[in-house]
């Protein structure tokens, strides 16, 4: 081979290379864009599939914070007898198992929900224990009259809840 011939395969080598390396790259950069779509179709459809589950979710703890709400817990809960104790007993076992019963919403609601629905449960707990140990408790229905002036006097940590979690449906829509 001489190096006329050399200088003519190069020639034609070298654009052929060039034209090789530049599809192998367009061809890469599309595969991922395809990817890339397919992946947000896929992310779409599972959120528009879990967003009713979610939502329920949320409902449903808007629901246990409206049971264990102090004023509607004692409606709903009356006294079996005229032992504070037992009425206190009552009203925390009552509180837990609603608790219980929505536990697995935990796993369709945010961590920062799910960590203010824990702590206005405690809190409502709180509170019945306090009015019970109070010096002006002596019987259930007393313990009923502390509460719900307690309630009364200031802002029911189940409408802060409430509130936090309508907060936390309207960012799912926006």
């Amino acid at each position: 081979m001489n190096t006329e011939t050399i200088i003519l395969v190069t020639l034609a080598i070298v654009p052929t290379f060039i034209v090789g390396v530049i599809a192998y790259f367009f061809f890469k950069e599309h595969v991922k864009n395809e990817d890339h779509r397919r992946d947000h179709i896929i992310s779409k459809d599972l959120q528009s599939e879990a967003l009713p589950t979610r939502l329920q979710a949320y409902e449903r703890m808007v629901l246990f914070l409206e049971r264990i709400s102090p004023n509607k817990l004692l409606i709903r809960v009356p006294p079996i007898s005229n032992d504070k104790e037992h009425y206190e007993n009552l009203l925390i076992q009552n509180i837990e198992q609603e608790y219980e019963h929505n536990l697995s919403q935990q796993i369709y609601i945010s961590d920062d929900c799910w960590n203010t629905i824990n702590t206005t449960k405690n809190a409502v707990i709180q509170l019945i224990r306090k009015a019970s140990m109070s010096e002006k408790t002596n019987s259930a229905d007393k313990l009923r009259e502390v509460v719900l002036t307690e309630m009364m006097e200031k802002t029911s940590p189940t409408n802060v809840a409430i509130s936090f979690v309508r907060n936390e449906v309207s960012k799912i829509w926006n």
